[in-house]
């Protein structure tokens, strides 16, 4: 089992389609065994699922996401906790543990925003303008 985590500086990057590095863990019997951090050179927002997949990912823990990825993260057969911020291997174990607290509601969608939109009220963490 591979577990990805949008990444940066150790914790939960809040953004997927701006990710610039994943932490990929290598899961064995309920236990990581191996992690490394991967580049997605550039890739955006419909890319990074394939990206993800190429890589054997299972599961996807991250910020906020939008509609469009959360399809293609699907369609690919990844499972999605979204909502999680803090420290990425913290993460990883409390989901390994059965206890991550996450946002099956969590996203981030540029499309839908209002003029009175206040960012931080939708997942996003408040990161979805950089």
């Amino acid at each position: 089992m591979y577990i990805a985590v949008t990444y940066e500086n150790g914790n939960v990057f809040q953004h997927f389609g701006h990710t610039e590095q994943f932490k990929i863990y290598s899961v064995a019997d309920g236990k990581v065994v191996g992690s490394q951090v991967v580049d997605t050179n550039g890739s955006g927002h419909g890319a990074l699922a394939g990206f993800l997949r190429e890589h054997s990912v299972d599961t996807l823990i991250c910020g906020g996401i939008g509609m469009g990825a959360q399809m293609a993260l699907a369609e690919a057969g990844i499972k999605l906790y979204g909502g999680v911020q803090g420290n990425a291997d913290d993460a990883v174990n409390a989901l390994l543990a059965g206890n991550l607290a996450y946002d099956p509601d969590a996203r981030c969608d540029h499309h839908d925003h209002q003029e009175d939109h206040e960012c931080g009220n939708h997942g996003c963490g408040g990161n979805c303008h950089e």
